[in-house]
């Protein structure tokens, strides 16, 4: 029998939204671990819950009742301080929207985490480098958003999630704005990365295509989530 800690730990997690009879029960009382290196699909409708998890998950919204462990850490206990410091740290987040600053080249926004965290500049430029061959985008480090493809300016919002060494990766709809091809591939470099970074990640997805290169899938409804 494993006794290895989760790196996410969710026990009976509530958050409701207004009251009277506009509440809506975003989450029911969910519970459920991912194991460290583990590549988890949150599954469900839009307006599910999905994102709702993920922001609890990441410290980005407070439980109504509930806790939510990271890497031993209760996320639900932590003041503001202590959050910033897990989400420099410890999370990291790849949006549906790709979130990358315009002015900056695919180089320089994958770098930004580090230059936050005041990494010696030799050591910034190693990382960044072998983040943009991981994930195919050396030939564009000097390029800026607006000259990417959506395909690869979600790549090289993959490798500035990666870029401080995160434990676990949250990824909300990262394929939300691709088509199915490009969505596919991106898909599959989050499946890859996982596995060369020994990252955990939660990706919520609306495409039960993407299910196959998961390693487990958790469905969200009403609330509630199995799987």
């Amino acid at each position: 029998m494993s006794t290895t800690e989760p790196m996410v730990a969710v026990r009976e997690l509530t958050r409701t939204y207004g009251s009277g009879p506009a509440t809506v029960h975003a989450l029911r009382q969910v519970s459920f671990d991912v194991a460290p290196g583990e590549l988890v699909a949150v599954v469900g409708r839009s307006g599910s819950g999905k994102t709702t998890l993920l922001n609890l998950l990441g410290g980005l919204d407070r439980p109504d009742a509930g806790t939510v462990r990271v890497d031993g850490t209760e996320v639900s206990a932590l003041d503001e301080q202590g959050l910033s410091t897990l989400r420099r740290d410890t999370i990291s987040f790849v949006f549906q929207t790709f979130g990358l600053i315009p002015a900056l080249t695919a180089a320089e926004n994958v770098g930004v985490p580090l230059r936050l965290r005041r990494t010696p500049v030799a050591e910034r430029e190693e990382r960044v480098a072998l983040l943009l061959d991981l994930v195919g985008l050396r030939e564009h480090a000097l390029q800026r958003p607006a000259e990417l493809s959506g395909g690869q300016q979600q790549r090289v919002g993959i490798a500035r999630a990666l870029a401080g060494s995160p434990r676990l990766l949250l990824a909300d709809e990262p394929t939300g704005q691709l088509d199915a091809e490009t969505g596919l591939a991106v898909m599959a470099l989050l499946r890859a990365v996982v596995e060369s970074e020994g990252v955990t990640a939660v990706v919520a997805t609306h495409d039960p295509v993407l299910m196959s290169l998961a390693d487990r899938v958790l469905t969200i409804a009403d609330g509630r989530v199995g799987g």
